[in-house]
């Protein structure tokens, strides 16, 4: 994947907006999460923010335990004006006023717009596929999900997209979300793509509550020349 998009450049003249970085929680211990997630926050670095618990959900009392969570999610997000979206739960994001992320197999765009309103961020998991960006758009999702762009920890058997599929995904009337394996080091690699959001777990949300604030900052400071001719 290091080759396929080393040479990346920009798809017109104009120069595309800076990418938003997009987080997504872990599995951490709750008192642990709220605890890095109020560093990361706070350096203005976060612009969307996903909850998914998929641990908490396994457990007996898994969706009233989440929902107790993501109130407090939410309550912290709100604090430092970050968006926030569910994890494939349409219901749950009603009742905490919030945007949703679906997967192919977790519901309607439009039941998800009926039941949230226009004003919410609404995504929509697209993998390798084309097809289902331009599905996603047709739809009136806010943003279409492509990835894994590199293997990663959380997913490491997801496919990988290509260079040419993400490239035909930016073209599409959406905004395009990228995620899988993305870091610091790699991510000039996409460097003046008119991508949307980049998701991030681990490169974040693996580190210790100490070097969370860094890391967004190094994050910013690579944002910044996203549109700079190497």
């Amino acid at each position: 994947m290091i080759e396929q998009f080393a040479s990346a450049k920009p798809l017109s003249t104009a120069k595309p907006a800076l990418p938003k970085l997009y987080l997504l929680t872990n599995d951490d211990e709750f008192e642990l999460l709220m605890a890095k997630l109020e560093v990361a926050l706070a350096t203005g670095a976060i612009k969307l923010l996903q909850i998914r618990r998929k641990k908490v959900l396994a457990l007996l009392d898994g969706a009233a335990q989440l929902y107790r969570e993501a109130q407090q999610i939410v309550a912290l997000a709100n604090k430092y004006q970050v968006a926030v979206v569910i994890n494939d739960d349409i219901e749950l994001a009603r009742k905490l006023g919030v945007g949703v992320h679906l997967g192919q197999t977790d519901g309607s765009i439009a039941e998800a717009k009926r039941q949230l309103g226009t004003e919410q961020i609404i995504g929509r998991t697209c993998h390798d596929s084309v097809e289902l960006v331009k599905e996603a758009q047709a739809q009136g999702a806010s943003y279409a999900a492509m990835g894994a762009v590199f293997s990663s920890n959380t997913k490491p058997n997801a496919k990988t997209v290509s260079r040419t599929q993400l490239l035909a995904g930016c073209k599409q009337a959406i905004d395009i979300c990228v995620i899988g394996g993305l870091s610091v080091e790699n991510i000039h690699q996409l460097r003046g793509l008119p991508i949307s959001y980049i998701a991030l777990v681990g490169d974040i949300m693996e580190l210790s509550v100490d070097n969370i604030a860094s890391r967004c900052q190094q994050w910013q400071q690579a944002l910044s020349g996203w549109n700079e001719s190497d």
